[in-house]
């Protein structure tokens, strides 16, 4: 029996022979333990997909900021690195290093960057869905875990499709990223 499965019957229970009391203390308790547990979320993709200004962006904290992952022009997370989320005690980001790299080739990135020890999977992209999306996403669901697959630098992709293209049209260019994800 799940432990919600026994916590649904427990708080049943109380409400048939305690009532709402009972049953609100019953639930309340269950709530306190759920803050409790240690969630940690791994930000993985292809290096310069945006992992470590997406680790900033969900910690709240500007890339500028003493606490923030490093950012950079060239390949700058060498290994995963965890980030306390600072509203939530029991949340640890992770920024993992890019998949597909020299120095983390595909073929050993899950081994390397210890995938089986997150809870739960940010996958992010840019520019195109690519291969090491679909591999990271396929060992995602191997591993029984779950994943959201994020889209990232749309604003650099519209302005090159503003100076690219002689009839812009941005809600197009915005449904045809939707549609690529989609498909991917």
């Amino acid at each position: 029996m799940s432990e919600e499965t026994k916590v649904t019957e427990d708080i049943q229970t109380a409400l048939k022979n305690n009532g709402t009391h009972a049953a609100a203390l019953i639930t309340q308790k269950y709530l306190k333990y759920l803050d409790s547990i240690p969630l940690n979320i791994a930000v993985t993709g292809e290096s310069g997909s945006g992992k470590s200004t997406f680790v900033n962006a969900f910690r709240g904290i500007d890339n500028r900021d003493d606490r923030a992952a490093p950012t950079g022009v060239v390949e700058t997370t060498m290994k995963s690195e965890a980030y306390p989320h600072p509203t939530y005690p029991n949340v640890t980001v992770w920024d993992l290093p890019g998949i597909g790299t020299t120095k983390f080739p595909a073929d050993q990135y899950l081994k390397h960057v210890g995938f089986e020890k997150f809870d739960f999977f940010i996958i992010v992209s840019s520019d195109r869905f690519r291969e090491n999306d679909v591999t990271l996403a396929q060992e995602i669901m191997k591993m029984g875990k779950t994943f959201y697959f994020v889209r990232a630098k749309i604003d650099s992709n519209l302005d090159s499709a503003k100076k690219s293209q002689k009839n812009h049209d941005e809600e197009k260019t915005l449904q045809k990223i939707k549609e690529n994800c989609i498909q991917g």
